[in-house]
């Protein structure tokens, strides 16, 4: 199967019960997305698939062929932090880390949506642009979990790179 992971076309042959999460991890060294509870439930393993947010323990790697995956490692320039990655480091948006790459990749997809003009549950408005208030952002971002609580500061960086887009 061929598949395009960061800009960059790969091709292998995997086992048909290989995840996307042990692909990336185990065979091709991106180790940014983290394996977690492996049942889709805390996030950590979040990656973009075709630009949409998705929890890749729970996407057999077989269904990619011809698929676009991006990862925490593809979000930035080869020399600097994305805009949203910055702004995790200015606000001690993580605290172990362990959870920030899938943090980061979910909220990268949530900023595209909300761009796209997508609801959520608590959108007031559903014929105006969803403003992004903290219980937006909280509401959007409910699918990945932090140990460490430090969900304030993910608001603020998410909220921060929303403002200047």
């Amino acid at each position: 199967m061929a598949f395009e992971v960061n800009d960059a076309r790969r091709e292998l042959t995997l086992d048909n019960r290989t995840t996307l999460l042990d692909t990336l991890r185990e065979r091709l060294g991106l180790i940014g997305a983290k394996k977690g509870c492996d049942h889709g439930q805390c996030g950590s393993c979040t990656v973009l698939l075709d630009g949409r947010r998705v929890k890749s323990c729970l996407i057999l790697a077989v269904t990619l062929d011809g698929r676009s995956v991006v990862t925490v490692e593809g979000l930035a320039g080869p020399d600097e932090l994305s805009p949203l990655q910055a702004a995790f480091v200015a606000h001690d948006a993580f605290q172990c880390g362990y959870c920030t790459p899938g943090q980061i990749c979910s909220a990268r997809g949530m900023l595209d949506e909300v761009a796209r003009g997508w609801p959520s549950a608590v959108t007031g408005d559903l014929t105006a642009p969803a403003e992004l208030t903290d219980a937006e952002i909280r509401e959007r971002m409910a699918g990945n979990l932090c140990r460490c609580a430090a969900y304030p500061h993910i608001v603020a960086a998410v909220r921060e790179t929303a403002t200047t887009r």
